[in-house]
């Protein structure tokens, strides 16, 4: 059974950074993309970032380019999303997501496997 855990979010003034990080475990083959999205109160589930699994393809959202990177440890079956120059409009619950086929990377109902989210709250 594949599980995915989030861990890493909190409280954090506007201007400061968060390291998001997402433990895989279950399932270490066939992935074909790890992707970030995050819902705030009252608005749908948004697209963040996402990775083409073992081949380097990363993509952001417009909203957090430049602010937010991506990276993995395969050894340890861990994605870490890096936060840095956070704004209040961040402020959401965030998730990480497993597909195992092909999809467009912004798509949430492309991937297969959820966390629970972590909560991101930027105060300003």
């Amino acid at each position: 059974q594949v599980q995915l855990v989030e861990s890493g979010g909190g409280l954090v003034q506007a201007g400061g950074s968060l390291r998001l990080s997402c433990a895989v475990s279950g399932r270490t083959f066939g992935i074909y993309a790890m992707g970030w999205f995050r819902q705030a109160p009252g608005k749908e589930r948004e697209f963040v970032a996402a990775e083409r699994w073992s081949v380097g393809i990363i993509v952001y959202a417009d909203s957090v380019k430049g602010r937010f990177a991506v990276s993995g440890d395969s050894a340890r079956n861990t994605v870490y999303l890096q936060m840095n120059n956070l704004k209040s409009e961040d402020t959401a619950i965030y998730y990480c997501a497993l597909g195992t086929h092909p999809t467009y990377l912004s798509d949430y109902a492309g991937y297969d496997y959820w966390g629970q989210g972590t909560q991101v709250t930027v105060s300003s």
